[in-house]
């Protein structure tokens, strides 16, 4: 049986960050008799080490029971595959899960009347290995699937969210510094400084490749292309001026 596979993969999302704050006196801007209040923006990219992947079983037939059934054979089949070639039971969790009646059964009886998913969401630590997963799942039996998305691990989100947070700090600087001389200021220092939310955007893959897999003896595999991750912070500054 022939299985087609429907790749559709990363649209880009956006995952919040908290932000924070920091005072360099007390009492509030009132206490400055000339302040430049400047709110700036800074990117920085890292290389994504982790990666979710939505890949589903689906199933039709004559009745609901058949179509659950079928699902559940699906679903052993798939953790087994995964399990054995080196993922935990917590990397798959259940995504959807759903049965129910077609509309074309309505209009033509002959037709099987019932269909369901089951799609899950598989965690993969290693991205160089995305490709492998996808065949895995597919030789296991997914129909489809449905989306990638690369991002970061939570240690790897702060060290690209820091040198965000630099990279807009030093765009207020230079923004101050201009404001100051347009103004005839003198910037005398930073008076507070925040940050709001931050946030990232995975890597949308486009396309998928297929490459020649040597360890497989030349057997067609599923080559995913990625790319880096974006974390895009915002700061507000407030400094000191003078005449």
């Amino acid at each position: 049986m022939v299985v087609g596979v429907a790749l559709l993969v990363g649209l880009a999302g956006c995952a919040g960050i908290g932000g924070s704050s920091a005072d360099a006196g007390v009492g509030g801007e009132a206490d400055l008799e000339r302040s430049i209040d400047v709110s700036a923006g800074g990117e920085a990219v890292g290389e994504p080490d982790r990666a979710t992947l939505r890949v589903a079983v689906t199933a039709t037939g004559s009745t609901p029971e058949a179509v659950r059934d079928d699902l559940a054979t699906g679903d052993s089949r798939l953790r087994e595959a995964l399990t054995e070639w080196g993922l935990d039971e917590d990397d798959i969790r259940t995504d959807r899960y759903d049965v129910r009646e077609t509309h074309e059964s309505r209009d033509d009886p002959d037709r099987e009347a019932y269909q369901g998913i089951h799609r899950y969401a598989i965690d993969v630590d290693d991205v160089d290995a995305v490709g492998s997963v996808i065949d895995v799942t597919v030789d296991a039996g997914a129909d489809e699937v449905q989306q990638i998305q690369f991002g970061l691990s939570e240690e790897r989100e702060r060290d690209v969210r820091d040198e965000a947070l630099e990279n807009a700090m030093a765009n207020a600087d230079a923004d101050a510094e201009t404001l100051a001389a347009a103004s005839d200021l003198d910037v005398t220092g930073v008076y507070s400084v925040s940050t709001g939310d931050a946030s990232w955007t995975p890597y949308a893959v486009r396309d998928a490749a297929v490459l020649e897999s040597a360890d497989s003896g030349g057997a067609p595999a599923t080559g995913i292309e990625t790319g880096d991750v974006t974390v895009r912070v915002t700061v507000n500054v407030v400094y000191g001026a003078e005449a």
